[in-house]
């Protein structure tokens, strides 16, 4: 079987391919997207970084592949759809930056805290103003951990060593969880009220976009100092900005930006931004780690050993994947639109089977569950091979059922999702035996499709509002593509589920939820 390496790859990485005699393994870095286009179909396996882009159009010639390796977490240069429906599996490595990430991040805190990136400069030009650069000793301040996954506790543990305190902010973390490493679990909100320093550690989502905004600098201490090692984006730039020029902020470390390289930005013009150019895994070990785990799991894949950290799919056999990979499909979606409709910290997903699913192993079903969940918040490091000890970390209870009752579809999975501040359930089936249908809500009988983007409403069963929602969608220019809705009595609450043809910005979100009668709103995408 041929593998091609289209990145540049560590040695270590290349001899294990290289060793493996089932495999010929080929490195051809630097390809155009033509270039690729036209040899690609030759290949079994292929191994990439972020350089290489497999957009459809690519992978439309990719007849003979089975493997995608990334070397790293991020897939967004994968086209998953069409990989997926091409039936090749792709897997990244989202475990080999951890420690390389975290000590970058917390040499940008000291940097910031102690000015030595300022004072460097100032020596290296022939000064020595030694007053300009007093910094602030870290024992004893309150750090705030936006994302408490991998990352995010290796800086913690290293924060306590040094006597800071720690809160965090995780959604999918519960406050036991929390305790074990000797955090606070708090809400944002809390979070940025409390915190001298704040560290992000969290995937660019459609739910962490700029989950630092102008609301969130006004809740700041005026003396507050925040690393971004991260991702761009998760920190709206033009608030950031205006925040520093009016002093709410005492400084920034930021190794990321919304655009790189940020040629023109105005943060390169405050001497209390510190800078790097996106450096978090850039180390000699975090890239050998990297290297040799994209390689150990595409030559496994390959000669029928093992998958690993797969994020399109579980492992079945031929037969069960037959009938269960739509069912997984549907699994996923439901999880993915619950965690996007409930608010809270998750303690307990229950899931409950009914119908000729219950016949097959359910533990892919469930792990489907688990990631779609997930990763509204996490983002691509969640797959189907991490997906349950992900839950397990943050103490989530996971409870799986068969059921024989009868209900409204013979064929059915229903999905239970608890958190601090309350529950959903959402329950869902097939038509045709592919298209994935949400049926019910919690009390809420419906049929909707769970497929692309939607907006959830919940409002009051009166004459005229879900009127004035087409109207603006209207006057938005929003297509409405189809409409669901459900209510257990006249006049009391109801709900409507819109799939729609654009992706609904926040800006109409939130003229949805002025106008009269709405409940909630909520922007979906599965």
């Amino acid at each position: 079987m041929k593998v091609l390496v289209s990145d540049k790859l560590g040695t270590k990485g290349i001899s294990i391919l290289e060793e493996c005699k089932e495999l010929v393994v080929e490195e051809k870095t630097g390809l155009s997207p033509d270039e690729l286009k036209k040899i690609i179909g030759d290949y079994d396996g292929i191994v990439i970084r972020s350089a290489t882009k497999l957009k459809a159009d690519i992978l439309e010639h990719a007849n003979k592949m089975k493997v995608i390796g990334r070397a790293g977490v991020g897939v967004d240069n994968v086209d998953l759809p069409t990989a997926t429906k091409k039936g090749i599996i792709v897997m990244n490595t989202p475990e080999g930056n951890t420690v390389s990430t975290c000590e970058h991040a917390f040499s940008m805190m000291m940097s910031l805290s102690r000015n030595i990136p300022q004072a460097h400069a100032n020596v290296k030009s022939g000064k020595w103003d030694k007053n300009k650069f007093s910094g602030q000793e870290l024992l004893g301040k309150m750090l705030g951990v936006i994302g408490f996954g991998r990352i995010g506790r290796e800086f913690a543990k290293r924060a306590q060593a040094f006597g800071m305190k720690v809160i965090a902010y995780d959604p999918f973390i519960t406050k036991e969880f929390a305790d074990q490493f000797g955090a606070e679990s708090v809400t944002l909100e809390e979070l940025c009220k409390r915190a001298d320093y704040i560290t992000l550690h969290i995937p660019l989502t459609p739910e962490t976009k700029y989950i630092l905004n102008k609301k969130m600098f006004d809740l700041m201490k005026p003396n507050v100092r925040i690393i971004n090692c991260s991702r761009g984006g998760t920190i709206c730039e033009a608030d950031l900005i205006e925040a520093l020029k009016a002093g709410k902020i005492k400084g920034v470390a930021t190794d990321v930006f919304e655009k790189e390289p940020p040629a023109g930005s105005p943060l390169l013009e405050f001497d209390n931004v510190v800078v790097t150019p996106h450096l978090g895994a850039s180390t000699p070990e975090a890239q050998e780690n990297v290297a040799i785990a994209v390689a150990e799991q595409v030559r496994d894949a390959l000669i029928g050993k093992e998958i690993r950290n797969a994020v399109n799919m579980p492992s079945l056999d031929a037969e069960s994947a037959k009938v269960l990979r739509p069912w997984v499909n549907l699994s996923e979606k439901l999880g993915a639109f619950i965690a996007q409709v409930l608010e809270g910290s998750v303690t307990k997903v229950s899931v409950q089977y009914c119908g000729v699913v219950t016949n097959y192993n359910l533990a892919p079903l469930t792990i489907a569950v688990l990631k779609g969940l997930l990763t509204v918040a996490m983002g691509d490091m969640v797959n189907f091979v991490n997906a349950p000890v992900l839950a397990k970390e943050r103490g989530i209870e996971v409870v799986e059922s068969k059921s024989s009752q009868l209900e409204d579809f013979a064929n059915h999975i229903s999905v239970i999702v608890s958190t601090d501040k309350g529950k959903c359930q959402v329950v869902g089936t097939l038509f045709g035996k592919k298209d994935p249908r949400i049926v019910k809500i919690n009390d809420y009988h419906l049929d909707a499709h769970a497929e692309g983007n939607m907006i959830y409403l919940e409002n009051e069963d009166k004459p005229g509002v879900i009127g004035d929602v087409c109207v603006l969608f209207g006057k938005k220019n929003v297509n409405i593509a189809e409409m669901a809705l459900g209510r257990i009595k006249q006049g009391g609450t109801a709900i409507t589920l819109f799939n729609v043809d654009q992706e609904v910005t926040a800006e109409v979100v939130k003229e949805i939820k002025a106008l009269s009668k709405i409940l909630s709103v909520k922007k979906v995408h599965l």
